[in-house]
């Protein structure tokens, strides 16, 4: 897989298996594979459709240990897979949740974000405010290097605190510039704190 000749045919031959018959060794595989790390799937089928990454995929050896330090920072996790607002509902006085939403300003054609409501997280996380519940959510700051603010509608009062996180390169800008290096193109997250 690591020759270059190879990697696109390898790379399209387990996409082609997952299509046929989706496993998890199959989609582990083309997480870490795909361009951008983006697994896209159709709507109307499923299908994967992701096409190949621009990067050398990772080696076995490097995956193996990632896989290993994986396996021991989570022991004991239970992960559950529902929506997040039945998994906010859930939660306890004290308790802390982290959100990622898809972002408004770079993210709307992936992960299905054109059906994401923003307006219903932010109700959601009023929600466990009200009840003591801690949230953290991250999501669009600043694009162009700091030029331009990403605008939101944040509600009034909702968030104690706004930091501002920087991330360096627009990842996406990226690949999609191809070659390019980018000093315009400086992005920071925006961090919200209710508390």
């Amino acid at each position: 897989m690591k020759r270059a000749g190879d990697k696109v045919k390898g790379y399209e031959e387990i996409k082609a298996s997952y299509n046929r018959r989706p496993n998890g060794a199959d989609l582990l595989f083309l997480c870490r594979s795909c361009y951008g790390g983006v697994v896209r799937f159709r709507q109307s089928d499923g299908y994967m459709s992701t096409p190949c990454g621009i990067h050398e995929p990772i080696s076995p050896e490097s995956f193996g240990e990632r896989v290993d330090e994986w396996h021991e920072r989570t022991k004991g996790t239970i992960f559950l897979c529902q929506p997040y607002e039945d998994a906010m509902a859930g939660t306890d006085e004290g308790d802390l949740v982290y959100c990622d939403p898809p972002y408004s300003h770079s993210q709307t054609i992936l992960y299905g974000a054109q059906s994401f409501d923003l307006e219903h997280l932010f109700q959601v996380i009023a929600d466990c405010k009200r009840r003591n519940v801690y949230v953290a959510l991250s999501i669009d700051g600043t694009k162009k290097s700091g030029s331009k603010v990403c605008e939101l509608p944040i509600p009034f009062g909702l968030f104690e605190r706004e930091i501002f996180v920087h991330c360096g390169r627009s990842m996406l800008r990226r690949f999609q510039m191809d070659g390019q290096t980018l000093e315009q193109e400086v992005v920071a997250d925006r961090l919200l704190l209710t508390y």
